[in-house]
């Protein structure tokens, strides 16, 4: 039998469930993800730091986990919301139990809740802050519906963090670089980047590295002389999570390999950064796309990708024709919407038509997938032998 549990919500309204994963208490912004598969991969996505997440698919923990699928060392979501949590692992992959491993990295959930009557709930009402808590975390009358019992867990909630203004990459960031090498029949490397790590996903120097390409991971304080200092073919902008209006140090260094004229690639939180540095402004979206299963048009080629996305901003970039950026008087020149999302026309991808820099807000690098933007990778390679 497990212990009750409540998730709280900022507006006030509460989902009684049971315990899973860790007891005791967490908050952070609540989100929801469509994804149907590859839950360890998205709870170990630095993107979702401060996040609770509700898995929108109604069975999860079936896979089980393993040492393979990891995005990064550790969990990074605040929370984890699951209607029917499996009892057991059923995959010939699988290493361990999912909430064994949640436990193991002190993640607090709930399951037994209608995760589709969340998730409408945040469609309607906007993203906003909340917090789990199990019956052992829980004031006295909590359980028996208290409203003074109730009214300290709002305080709970309504106390932790806003998204909004969050400076979050240096949590989530390396501590020191390190080096990927190209794999399998390379002998030398194709170009040399240097990957600033915002949040990064391990799959990403993996792409890089299959094409030939040899990654310098650094920290998001890293300083443009240190940059020019590894004599890169290009500069790559990872995901990661926060407020890219927050992000003013890694702006003045992204302008920096711009003026240089260093071919730069960024996704998700690089993507806003870049629309950021060329003087565009970013907003906070009502509940974000997060899933595998997000369409997204390629204006050059007419192609429908499906792509995995987690954003909780976006660009505000005008989409119907070039335009030229804003920032130091048009120094940038001329920029166009490359890619924008079928659900809801947000802007998913930024092309630099007059400097060789390029971005998109989806991830191209998925695990467990789709695969469908892996080209970009092969587009910044060509982009970089292009200025080289």
């Amino acid at each position: 039998m497990r212990e009750p549990a409540l998730l709280v919500l900022e507006d006030g309204t509460i989902f009684r469930g049971r315990a899973w994963g860790r007891r005791g208490r967490t908050t952070g912004e609540i989100v929801f993800s469509t994804a149907m598969t590859g839950y360890q991969e998205t709870f170990t996505d630095p993107s979702y730091h401060r996040q609770i997440v509700v898995m929108t698919a109604p069975h999860i923990g079936n896979t089980g986990v393993n040492s393979d699928d990891s995005e990064s060392d550790r969990v990074w979501t605040a929370g984890v919301v699951v209607r029917d949590p499996a009892r057991r692992a059923s995959s010939w992959r699988a290493e361990g139990e999912l909430e064994d491993y949640l436990v193991e990295h002190d993640v607090v959930g709930i399951c037994d809740v209608d995760t589709r009557a969340i998730t409408r709930h945040i469609r309607e009402r906007g993203a906003m802050r909340a917090g789990i808590f199990s019956a052992s975390a829980l004031p006295v009358g909590a359980e028996t519906g208290s409203q003074q019992a109730i009214d300290i867990l709002l305080g709970l909630v309504n106390d932790s963090p806003a998204m909004t203004g969050a400076d979050l990459a240096s949590d989530v960031s390396t501590a020191s670089p390190y080096v990927v090498t190209p794999r399998g029949e390379f002998s030398e490397p194709v170009a040399r980047i240097v990957a600033v790590d915002l949040g990064i996903k391990n799959r990403t120097p993996w792409q890089f590295a299959e094409r030939g390409v040899e990654v310098t991971v650094v920290p998001a304080s890293v300083t443009l002389a240190d940059v020019r200092a590894l004599t890169p073919d290009g500069v790559f902008f990872s995901n990661g999570p926060g407020d890219p209006a927050a992000a003013d140090a890694q702006i003045d260094l992204l302008r920096g390999v711009l003026d240089a004229g260093i071919p730069f690639f960024g996704i998700c939180f690089g993507n806003q950064l870049l629309g950021r540095a060329l003087g565009f402004g970013t907003y906070k979206l009502d509940y974000g796309h997060r899933g595998a299963n997000q369409p997204v048009l390629d204006r050059e080629t007419g192609r429908v990708e499906i792509t995995a996305h987690n954003h909780g901003f976006a660009v505000d970039l005008p989409v119907d024709e070039p335009t030229q950026a804003p920032y130091g008087g048009g120094r940038y020149g001329r920029v166009a919407v490359s890619h924008v999302s079928l659900n809801d026309g947000v802007v998913e991808g930024i092309r630099c038509l007059d400097i060789p820099a390029f971005s998109v807000q989806f991830h191209p690098e998925a695990a467990a997938g789709p695969h469908d933007g892996e080209h970009l990778f092969d587009r910044f390679i060509t982009l970089m032998k292009e200025v080289g």
